[in-house]
């Protein structure tokens, strides 16, 4: 293989250099790791390092590229009705074993492996972008609604507050119900749920299946269409297929509160947005983009939050292409029309004021959203932030004595962070191809820079801060809004490869992307939350009839008094996350998580233990009030000098015996 010389490759085009900077970014990261232990330091830099050469590659081989091997079209036709009948078949599996098995992740990642394989290799002749959205859509919503189908409750735990106030509005008949909570300045998903309850006269938990569950597997169709402004359908295809499997994207349909539906409204305010900028927009066009951003500030405050940081990313691109620095302007017209940037500076203020008006009315722990959320950030810049203050706040140091002085972790417990997190390394590696390939001069434009900085500056909320022990943005919220963006830009590094690479090469970058990353993002925890397929380091955020059941009579039996009636001495002790059912529903306002030394008894006196604080992964602290995953035995929570109250079998409530007080 003949290669051509650096000098050839014009190494001072702007992607060329970002390509080598960005290599040399990586390879600068790597003695982080001997600072502190965290899994994105460990793994970042080698995908950064990694797609900067592959792009590096695809410059020296860009005259040798050559057509990726496709499927025969005996079997590129026969693969959708494969895959449509697999998909039954997990249904099957679910309606058979009750519940969604490590049988089911299985199957369900060889029917998105298939998905995916066909949108690679399949023939221009042979391909259907209508049958792939088709698949993806049914297998989004199958893969989402058994495990709503499977779960007694709800799957989550904010989603029990949040049925809660919905059935205050039903039960007021206003938004009086809620007042005094900070969703009364953003109610539209309260609303939405109520209305659903009354059209379709059902209970609550179905009518949030039947509105916020359904829209949730279709939002992957408004990805499709913002790919689709800006490559052809087969890589539109790939950016909804990445879409739907994602990790976070499936957290939310599976636990539908206000953060899933702020993510379709912010998925339709990204496609007006790419829209107005890719073609010669109307005022109904720009009306919808304006539209969609108030939905946003009326459903949720961290996705309104997102919001401005994607517009703010709109306008930092407006002012590149206005100012024209390095000649990104000089557009070449074969390659994207020229086109003058949108203007957004109207937009933004408009969105800002709007949000800064409703965060100033939205009641939070007695005082406004706004007022409360700039004192928690100036308090956590005061006492906790720090370089490499990561979310365990410890450094190798730290660490290893800490090993020293503890068992240590098998394999699997040393593999399982990076196995949560192994399919957003592979789209982030994407992404970065995708990046280096849009900032080349004559591929630059407003739209494609507008997702580029929107992915930079929400890598930044999401893995920066919490470098530096700032973690009041909820990075973990932000995941599924990143995706859209990182999906987006994937699809078009993927394509930018298959393009340039010679076929030997991309045929093998395509064929592990297609075995690896649908499997990689169904086996992380939040694709799973209802039955982790590592139950022993992830907690399940699902309950059985017993468990709900237990709730329910504990409410019968204390007759739910109020926090305020509660003495200090009363508090109701059980694991982590059952305490938040407890709680939320009201059953026992006073409920935490107990404290259990290890082989030791809690000295509890009100305590409930269930069956599966002895199978499955709960928490508990420990005597130094730090949190641990863990089984127990009953006998440590519900001690020999204590008497049972209720029992049905799995779920026990004990309290102080009178023999041992008199």
């Amino acid at each position: 293989m003949v290669y051509r010389k650096l000098a050839d490759a014009r190494p001072f085009r702007l992607d060329t250099v970002a390509a080598l900077l960005g290599l040399t970014i990586a390879i600068g990261l790597l003695p982080l790791q001997l600072l502190a232990s965290q899994v994105y330091l460990n793994t970042v830099p080698i995908v950064l390092g990694t797609a900067c050469g592959l792009y590096l590659l695809s410059l020296y081989q860009e005259d040798e590229a050559g057509t990726v091997p496709t499927l025969p079209s005996s079997v590129a036709m026969a693969l959708p009705g494969i895959v449509l009948a697999a998909t039954a078949g997990l249904v099957a599996i679910v309606i058979v074993q009750e519940t969604r098995t490590p049988l089911f992740f299985a199957a369900a990642s060889l029917v998105a492996t298939t998905i995916v394989g066909q949108i690679f290799f399949t023939s221009d002749d042979d391909f259907h972008p209508g049958v792939l959205v088709l698949q993806i859509v049914l297998f989004a919503f199958v893969f989402r609604f058994t495990a709503l189908y499977a779960t007694p409750g709800y799957i989550g735990i904010d989603i029990w507050t949040h049925a809660e106030l919905t059935e205050a509005i039903l039960l007021e008949e206003s938004l009086s119900g809620i007042a005094d909570d900070k969703h009364y300045a953003a109610p539209f998903y309260h609303l939405l749920v109520a209305a659903s309850a009354l059209v379709y006269d059902v209970p609550i938990r179905l009518a949030v299946y039947l509105s916020v569950g359904l829209v949730m597997p279709l939002s992957v169709l408004l990805v499709y269409a913002t790919t689709n402004l800006l490559v052809p359908a087969r890589w539109a295809t790939l950016s909804a297929a990445c879409y739907a499997v994602a990790s976070h994207v499936t957290l939310w349909g599976l636990h539908p509160i206000p953060t899933s539906l702020g993510l379709v409204f912010f998925l339709g305010m990204l496609y007006a947005l790419i829209r107005v900028m890719r073609i010669e927009y109307t005022i109904r066009d720009f009306s919808l983009l304006v539209l969609m951003s108030v939905a946003v500030v009326l459903t949720h405050q961290v996705s309104t939050f997102i919001m401005l940081v994607l517009l703010l990313a709109a306008f930092v691109a407006q002012l590149v292409f206005v100012a024209g620095p390095l000649g990104l302007t000089r557009l070449d017209t074969s390659v994207f029309r020229a086109k003058k940037p949108v203007n957004l500076v109207g937009l933004v203020v408009f969105n800002i004021g709007l949000t800064i008006f409703a965060w100033s009315l939205t009641p939070y722990r007695q005082d406004s959203f706004l007022e409360t959320i700039l004192s928690f950030f100036t308090e956590t810049l005061e006492e906790s932030a720090g370089f490499l203050n990561i979310a365990s706040g410890s450094t190798a140091s730290d660490e290893q004595a800490a090993e020293e002085a503890a068992t240590s972790p098998t394999l699997l417990e040393q593999l399982v962070p990076y196995l949560d997190i192994l399919g957003f390394l592979f789209l982030l590696g994407a992404t970065f191809v995708g990046c280096l390939y849009v900032v080349h001069r004559r591929r630059a434009e407003q739209s494609v820079f507008t997702l580029l900085l929107a992915s930079a500056f929400m890598l930044v909320f999401v893995l920066g801060f919490p470098m530096f022990g700032i973690h009041n943005f909820i990075p973990n919220r932000w995941f599924a809004f990143l995706f859209a963006p990182m999906a987006i830009l994937g699809a078009i590094g993927l394509r930018t490869l298959s393009t340039n690479l010679n076929p030997t090469v991309v045929t093998a970058v395509l064929l592990v992307f297609a075995l690896v990353f649908p499997g990689a993002m169904i086996v992380a925890a939040e694709s799973n939350i209802d039955n982790p397929i590592f139950g022993d380091q992830h907690e399940r955020l699902a309950y059985d009839e017993p468990d709900l059941a237990a709730a329910n009579s504990i409410a019968d039996l204390t007759g739910s008094p109020a926090g305020s009636e509660i003495r200090p001495d009363q508090q109701l002790h059980t694991d982590h996350p059952y305490q938040t059912v407890i709680t939320r529903t009201g059953a026992y306002p006073s409920t935490t998580t107990a404290s259990v030394p290890e082989d030791g008894v809690t000295d509890h006196d009100y305590t409930v233990y269930r069956s599966a604080q002895s199978s499955d992964g709960v928490y508990f602290t420990d005597e130094y009030g730090d949190s641990r995953i863990d089984h127990i035995d009953q006998t440590q929570l519900c001690r020999a000098d204590h008497a049972t109250v209720y029992t049905n079998g799995d779920v026990t409530m004990c309290t102080p015996s009178p023999a041992s007080s008199s």
